[in-house]
Formats: structure tokens, sequence, C-alpha cells
């Protein structure tokens, strides 16, 4: 059971938590199914590096997801997060492991509170989104509704 944070206990600067986020082409798929966004570069090979990317990239959405999803689980309910804002700095590259155990790429999000409004009843929660060591979101924030 998620116990849902409150707002006079929060300090500007704490840590909200973390976690990693396994990513593989069929999740790209069947994000795709859900989203509708069937772009070949989210599939395919050959047309992704064609275009001149390094490979097939992971949908922008599909990591603004898996970036909040650590937001709604500390928050304990989803519709708590008012506002979710992000830039796109870098594509997340998803390698072919088909048949193997492992992922073809990992997103790495921590968040901490970046700022309260007591007169709102809103925290502020700025998110680090990394892939292979970079950057993929930069001022990735969400506002959050707390009592």
């Amino acid at each position: 059971m998620t116990t849902t944070p409150i707002l006079a206990s929060l300090a500007v600067g704490q840590d909200i938590g973390s976690r990693s986020v396994d990513v593989t082409r069929t999740d790209l798929v069947k994000y795709a199914g859900a989203s509708g966004d069937f772009n070949p570069i989210h599939w395919n090979e050959a047309f992704a590096t064609g275009v001149g990317l390094p490979g097939v990239i992971a949908h922008g959405m599909f990591t603004m997801g898996a970036a909040v999803q650590l937001v709604t689980d500390w928050a304990g309910d989803p519709a708590a997060v008012v506002d979710f804002q992000t830039r796109f700095t870098k594509p997340v590259p998803v390698a072919d492991t088909t048949g193997s155990p492992e992922p073809g790429a990992a997103i790495e999000v921590s968040g901490a509170i970046g700022a309260l409004n007591a007169e709102a009843g809103t925290a502020r929660v700025d998110l680090t989104v990394v892939s292979a060591g970079q950057k993929v979101l930069m001022k990735a924030q969400a506002v959050v509704r707390l009592v």
C-alpha cells in the first residue's frame, strides 16, 4: 500500500527515489500499437539508420511515460500529477536483443522536490532522466497536488 506524501512534511531538495526502466524492442512495438504511432524509426533498424539515427529509438512519449511513473508511484495516485513538462534532448536507442534476456536499453530516472507551493497545495518534482550515460530529457518537471 502506497502512502500519499504530505505537503507539509516535504522539503526542497528531498529525494523521492529512483528507478531503472528496461526497454526492449517488443516494448516499442506494444507501445506503437497502444499509441497508434507506427513510425518505422521505432521498429525498423534499416529505416532508422537510413534517416541518420543511431538505430531504432524509443518513442518520446514512451520515454516521458517511463519517467513520470516514478512520480505517480511516489504520489500514490496518477491523478495527483496536474502538470508534466519536459524537453527532449537525446533519443533513446534500443538495441535488438531478440532471444536474449538483456534489455535493449535502460532509462534511469531519479527525482527530487524542486519547489513547494503551500497556497496551491502542490509540489514540483524535478526529474533526472538518463540513458546510456546521457540526459535524454531536460527540465523534466511534474507538478503534484498534495494535501
